[in-house]
């Protein structure tokens, strides 16, 4: 039986970042969340408008209680989205929402082999990140690092689907389910995506 909540070791962690950073993902590692909200803050500028994937890693962080603030100075499309009942509006300020200037999420499960492997039911994180949003930052825990693709498969299928299942039945009233998957092995455009890994337990 797996282990998914291990923190690898300073080496792997170490490692790990070295090949996300050569395959154009600069990749930053904290130790603390306090200091993963930090370095998210820093590298987003005032006033830019950005947008988030449903994470429980933002929450732990914090992230998202910072969003709603009333010291961020972000411009939340988030809350944009949500707040709007026209649904002809809605639906343009979702599209506008993909192509958006800032995208922060987590993923599933990290590569040793430097590979962002992530899995929506719906589309909309894994529709962004590849391309659509200008700018990309991914904060994800050390335990989600992995051996290779087949484990984080295995991640995703035996500890990841379970939880976000009862999560989604919790919040939403509906179950999850495994429907668009997403490998990111090497970022084409320098510059456009960084990531935080954090050396703490964060979402799952």
């Amino acid at each position: 039986m797996n282990d998914w909540d291990t923190i690898p070791t300073d080496e792997v962690i170490a490692n790990t970042a070295k090949i996300l950073t050569s395959n154009n993902m600069e990749t930053f590692v904290v130790n603390t969340k306090a200091e993963a909200l930090a370095k998210l803050k820093s590298l987003i500028p005032d006033k830019a408008e950005l947008n988030t994937a449903s994470s429980t890693s933002l929450k732990e962080l914090g992230f998202m209680e910072h969003l709603r603030h009333e010291s961020s100075t972000f411009n939340y499309l988030g809350d944009l989205v949500r707040a709007e009942n026209d649904e002809v509006k809605r639906k343009e300020l979702r599209r506008r929402s993909i192509a958006v200037e800032y995208f922060v999420s987590s993923v599933n499960a990290v590569t040793q082999q430097g590979q962002l492997v992530a899995v929506d039911a719906s589309g909309s994180r894994v529709g962004t990140l590849p391309y659509a949003a200008e700018k990309v930052i991914v904060v994800v825990s050390a335990n989600k690092i992995v051996k290779d693709l087949d484990t984080a498969f295995k991640r995703i299928k035996e500890y990841v689907f379970p939880l976000e299942d009862k999560r989604m039945k919790t919040e939403y009233g509906m179950g999850s389910s495994l429907n668009k998957w997403l490998i990111m092995e090497r970022e084409f455009m320098p510059g456009r995506t960084q990531i935080i890994i954090v050396k703490e337990k964060m979402g799952f």
